[in-house]
């Protein structure tokens, strides 16, 4: 297969290593519109070559755009433009209602696959690709019923040979479930690491009294404002109501404090020690591979 990567981060890198290493990619072509990145990746052996996007994808069987979600919307019209009729398009963008939009009328709506692989680490660029991202991993293929079943079950194909569950939803309710479950984690890490450097002035306490309570919580905010200011504001709606009621969760927790309430305190916090059953049974069901 001719891999075309219009892309070279963590997730396009990330994919362009796992499918050379199945053998699935057999010739893999760059895109990027910074050109560091390019040879960064050319480099470091995660393309064979680079190209402008216009000939990057035009002799390609699989395309992944891998973009900021806000690019996304101008370069996947783009890609559509300039493929072959057998070329398969592939996004990996954590929103999909607008993505799905901006395509909804082309001619070559059926070449595209809206998808979103749930992986990822706070990196960015061509040197934070790395192998095996994605092994026990979901991907969520979105709107598959405008899209040709090849092309639906080539992107089922190659994301199972890297390892990972593969599931199908609607745009809109994909959107509305990740901001539950992501885009609200990211945000809460962002306020959580502005209310320390707020706060706690001196850099030192940070460093000396920090655990790793503070450390895996506010990991995410050291995630690139270009990939998450776009995925905020095009996954508004959802993302609003969460942080709405999340809200609401912490000032009714932030009562229980002031009031001294313990015997309630000790009470939501038992309730809430139910996402171990959760999460325990999530890394039960990724080790078997779902």
């Amino acid at each position: 297969m001719n891999l075309t990567v219009v892309g070279l981060g963590l997730i396009g890198g990330s994919l362009a290593k796992d499918l050379r290493s199945k053998c699935i990619a057999k010739h893999i072509i760059g895109t990027d519109k910074n050109i560091d990145h390019c040879k960064k990746a050319q480099e470091l052996g995660i393309i064979d070559s680079y190209l402008p996007l216009e000939e990057a994808v035009k002799d390609a069987d699989l395309v992944i755009v891998s973009v900021p979600v806000n690019a996304t919307l101008k370069v996947l019209p783009q890609v559509l433009d300039a493929i072959s009729d057998k070329t398969v398009v592939m996004d990996v963008g954590s929103t999909k209602s607008e993505i799905c939009k901006a395509v909804e009328n082309h001619s070559k709506r059926s070449n595209y696959v809206a998808n979103h692989p749930i992986a990822g680490t706070e990196n960015s660029g061509p040197t934070a690709a790395i192998d095996g991202l994605f092994d026990k991993k979901t991907t969520i293929i979105c709107e598959e019923e405008k899209s040709d079943p090849k092309a639906v079950l080539l992107i089922k194909v190659i994301h199972e040979a890297i390892g990972m569950h593969v599931i199908h939803m609607g745009a809109e309710e994909h959107d509305r479930h990740i901001a539950y479950v992501s885009h609200l984690s990211h945000v809460i890490s962002y306020v959580l690491g502005k209310t320390v450097l707020e706060i706690e002035k001196d850099e030192t306490n940070i460093f000396e009294l920090a655990g790793s309570g503070f450390a895996s919580t506010a990991r995410l905010a050291k995630s690139s404002p270009e990939m998450w200011t776009p995925i905020f504001l095009q996954n508004k709606k959802s993302l609003l109501k969460s942080v709405d009621e999340y809200l609401k969760n912490l000032q009714d927790f932030r009562e229980l404090i002031a009031n001294n309430d313990a015997d309630s305190l000790f009470t939501e916090i038992g309730k809430i020690n139910d996402i171990r059953r959760v999460l325990e049974g999530l890394e039960l069901k990724r080790a078997k591979g779902h």
